[in-house]
């Protein structure tokens, strides 16, 4: 495992140590985007697909390739853009904040859980399909996918669950969280919500008080808690 990089949240001003994630390049080598040691960490209000991927150059084969840029989700729900060194910098070693190929599950994950494996989202669809696998994984059974989006909002159902996918370049509000509790109320279900951009303040803390697990996204596919109940249902499972 490689040295940790140090990542100050400029909201809360809390200290996280950050491994950035590995990827397998095609020719086989577990390949990882440098990090920009002393580099302040950006936070992400405002998305573009073309901002979120960064140029990796592999070691073994010295192939090119497009990566999810590095993110880092605080746990003040502010969602972090960790930079990275150019591939023409001098002494670029993707070795810097190596990682295991796949995100550790936290200790509270009932052992018999296998590993997730994610899929890397490229678009809003991609985050759609992401979350259904990931609720698969938790044990949801019938997760069905809507062929398009309805009014409601709904982009996911399942046995006694329903589930948001916010892939908007801006962080879920609080009206987005109060539509899906209202959603789930009238269906006498659960709901769960998922974002790519974290989500405000207000927003949390309503989704706190109403019981609904929060989940933000990376471009890796993975999604990560934010909030008690998230990791309350990553705990239990479905």
């Amino acid at each position: 495992m490689g040295e940790s990089v140090p990542v100050r949240c400029p909201a809360c001003r809390r200290e996280h140590a950050y491994l950035a994630p590995v990827y397998p390049c095609p020719c086989g080598s577990p390949t990882a985007a440098p990090m920009l040691r002393g580099a302040a960490p950006e936070p992400i209000t405002h998305r573009t697909w073309n901002d979120d991927w960064v140029t990796v150059r592999c070691r073994a084969c010295g192939r090119h390739d497009q990566w999810p840029q590095p993110e880092l989700c605080c746990p003040c729900g502010t969602v972090l853009r960790i930079p990275v060194r150019p591939v023409t910098a001098a002494g670029a070693d993707p070795a810097d904040g190596v990682r295991p190929s796949h995100i550790p599950l936290p200790r509270t994950v009932p052992a018999p859980r296998p590993p997730f494996r994610p899929l890397t989202i490229r678009t809003g669809r991609d985050a759609v399909t992401a979350a259904a696998m990931y609720l698969r994984w938790l044990g949801y059974r019938d997760v069905v996918i809507p062929a398009e989006r309805p009014s409601s909002r709904i982009d996911l159902r399942a046995a006694g669950l329903i589930a948001q996918v916010d892939s908007a370049t801006r962080p879920s509000t609080l009206r987005d969280v109060e539509c899906l509790w209202l959603n789930a109320l009238n269906a006498s279900v659960t709901s769960v919500f998922f974002s790519l951009t974290g989500y405000t303040q207000d927003a949390r803390g309503r989704a706190d008080g109403l019981g609904i697990p929060l989940f933000v996204m990376d471009l890796t596919g993975t999604p990560q808690p934010v909030n008690s109940p998230a990791d309350e249902l990553l705990s239990t499972g479905g």
